[in-house]
């Protein structure tokens, strides 16, 4: 194999006739005995844990090639890697007991356990390498190298001496290391959510999702592209992957926009913008989210209630930015779009299984449940709609493509519980969260740049899970011990690992977006970056002023989602319009200003903006000609 292939992505196999029915067959049994596990049996941690990473990379090694110009089919190499997956499991399971009542570094591994711990850490790497790529796997290797070799650096960078046993007992046999909290949220609520997803895309879903965008959005000006805003928006909200809401709502909303006068650039970037915030966006988010919870302690109805009115913030954002550009390029809308009524005779199926998970959410149930409260109802309410049922091997195909979803999910996981494992061994990560107050003193918006800069640099080529749970551990303890509310602290980290998905140089999701508008993926990604700007300072802006992740009186809340609304108008505003540089710095401080925490200062700063707005309204342009600021007049004319 060429050193190039070797440190590249394995490709995704394509099966068809027997071995596709067998394939999804086994991964259905699969997907069933964890709902089992979940919900009946809740067996010990570490025991479900073990078991669904050694059954998970089973699959792996078989839909997924060495690398990318693997065959189709797979080779003995493949074979012998998922037999060993298996077998550690089958191992793990015959000695639980003795797994159980052993003591952590005081019983010593037989050499049975050091072998099978062995095997199922490079199993793990050889996961993560084929999933995500050289990103995360160069990561994991950086960290397992400083474990094993660190003591011979000086300090303050040096640690105590670990010998090799030590190290698989603490990263395979604890739930410090791969079997730790990554895994475990990814065998419980992150799974049974992807199953809700995978069933709703097999009833039509995200068709549906798409016409109800058309038909609200799809005849006014720019009206392809915001139907990509909003159908990314649901469609992302289930999924929590950018990358793959790319690739399944871009297929359609990239080529009509491109056709109807968007540039492939904007169009690539449009999708790649409004994937990326689908996993914030509540009820179901992404599995970022439910790390959060397990992370925090901070119960998920909480976490979601917090993440609405920035999520609602970013959309709008995003939104204003394609109406603007829009009406300076003088897009119409689609002529043809079918009426919201005749949707919604096909579709309203889709609303119950919705509102079921958003009633359980407020009534205060566990992830998991919510989950299958959401997937219970799906599968019942599709029963009675010829355009939605379901037959049995469709039923299989759902279920059984739930497993090969988690197949990058899962490995990234567990390559995040190996950095977490050494980071518990070395002490690494309290001496990161100490440079990081060092070298920010007692400012606190250094720190959070810092926190902000980190986590990006942390997610780029990463998925997002584990983007977050990397910041979680490393700058996290850093934003407490400075005085950061735990909520605030986290979301913001939350809000950067998602960002990392489109910004340079890297950019997962601009890559899979350029694939489908046929131009340079930097350069989609560039224009992805200014049509997420709501999302680079929405973060700051609610650590300040907590009223934005729901937290405080109604009065403040009330007062900090109008004048957010009002913020991010002007920041779109400042990014499409044709203003002066010092205009754009006013616009910029204004917006900021209109999330102020003090009332005496926001309300009068709203009740002044929403006299410009109606003047604007009235008058078609603002009373700011002569500074060059009529933002439906006097357009940029650069190209889009």
């Amino acid at each position: 194999m060429q050193l190039k292939q070797l440190f590249s992505m394995g490709r995704r196999r394509s099966f068809t006739g027997a071995p596709r029915s067998y394939f999804f067959s086994v991964g259905a049994l699969f997907s069933l005995c964890v709902i089992y596990a979940n919900i009946v049996a809740v067996p010990d941690a570490l025991l479900i844990g073990i078991l669904f990473v050694c059954g998970i990379y089973g699959f792996l090694f078989l839909s997924l090639g060495a690398h990318e110009k693997t065959s189709n089919r797979p080779s003995n190499t493949d074979w012998v890697l998922c037999v060993a997956s298996i077998a550690c499991g089958i191992y793990f399971f015959i000695v639980r007991d003795d797994l159980v009542v052993r003591i952590t570094l005081l019983d010593p591994l037989s050499d049975s356990q050091l072998f099978f711990g062995t095997v199922l850490l490079l199993l793990t790497l050889e996961a993560t390498r084929r999933t995500t790529g050289p990103g995360l796997t160069g990561v994991v290797l950086v960290f397992l190298i400083y474990n094993l070799w660190g003591h011979l650096l000086p300090p303050p960078f040096g640690h105590g001496y670990i010998d090799f046993g030590s190290f698989i007992d603490i990263l395979m046999y604890t739930t410090d290391g791969v079997f730790g909290v990554p895994i475990q949220v990814a065998a419980s609520y992150v799974f049974l959510f992807v199953l809700f997803g995978s069933l709703l895309s097999r009833v039509g879903g995200a068709d549906f999702m798409f016409q109800i965008a058309a038909a609200l959005t799809g005849k006014s000006p720019g009206g392809p592209a915001k139907i990509a805003v909003v159908s990314s928006g649901m469609y992302g909200m289930i999924s929590g992957s950018p990358t793959s809401d790319v690739a399944v709502t871009g297929a359609v909303t990239i080529p009509i926009m491109k056709r109807l006068g968007y540039s492939a650039r904007f169009a690539g970037a449009v999708e790649v913008a409004a994937s990326t915030g689908g996993a914030a966006m509540p009820p179901v988010m992404g599995s970022a989210a439910f790390i959060l919870v397990e992370y925090t302690g901070i119960d998920y109805r909480t976490i979601a209630l917090a993440a609405l009115m920035p999520a609602v913030l970013y959309y709008f954002c995003v939104y204003l930015q394609v109406h603007f550009r829009a009406v300076r390029l003088g897009l119409c809308g689609i002529s043809t779009v079918d009426p919201i009524l005749d949707t919604l005779k096909t579709g309203w199926v889709f609303f119950i299984p919705l509102t079921v998970i958003t009633i359980a959410l407020l009534m205060g149930y566990t992830p998991t449940y919510v989950a299958v409260f959401g997937a219970a109802s799906l599968l019942i309410t599709s029963l009675f709609n010829k355009h939605t049922r379901m037959g049995f091997k469709e039923l299989v195909e759902g279920i059984g493509e739930t497993t090969l979803r988690m197949l990058p999910v899962a490995a990234a996981c567990a390559a995040a519980g190996l950095v977490i494992g050494g980071l518990t061994m070395t002490g690494l990560a309290m001496k990161a969260s100490g440079i990081i107050l060092l070298v920010a003193s007692s400012s606190v918006l250094l720190m959070l740049f810092i926190g902000a800069f980190v986590t990006i640099l942390l997610g780029l080529g990463m998925p997002t899970p584990s983007a977050y749970i990397l910041a979680a551990v490393l700058v996290s303890p850093a934003f407490v011990a400075a005085g950061l509310p735990v909520l605030p602290a986290n979301m913001f980290l939350l809000y950067f690992a998602l960002l990392s998905a489109l910004t340079p140089p890297v950019a997962v999701a601009a890559f899979a977006a350029s694939a489908i508008a046929d131009e340079d993926a930097m350069k989609i990604a560039v224009t992805a970056v200014k049509l997420a700007a709501a999302g680079f300072y929405l973060p700051f802006l609610f650590v300040w002023n907590e009223a934005l992740l729901a937290q405080g009186s109604g009065l403040e809340i009330g007062v900090a989602f109008i004048g957010g609304l009002m913020a991010v108008t002007f920041l779109a505003l400042l990014i499409e319009a044709k203003m002066a540089w010092y205009i754009r710095l006013i616009f910029f401080i204004w917006s900021i200003v209109l999330f102020s925490p003090n009332l005496f200062i926001s309300i009068p700063c709203i009740c002044l903006s929403a006299l410009i707005f109606l003047i604007w309204r009235a008058k078609g342009s603002l009373p700011f000609i002569h500074l060059g600021l009529d933002p439906l007049t006097r357009w940029n004319n650069d190209k889009a």
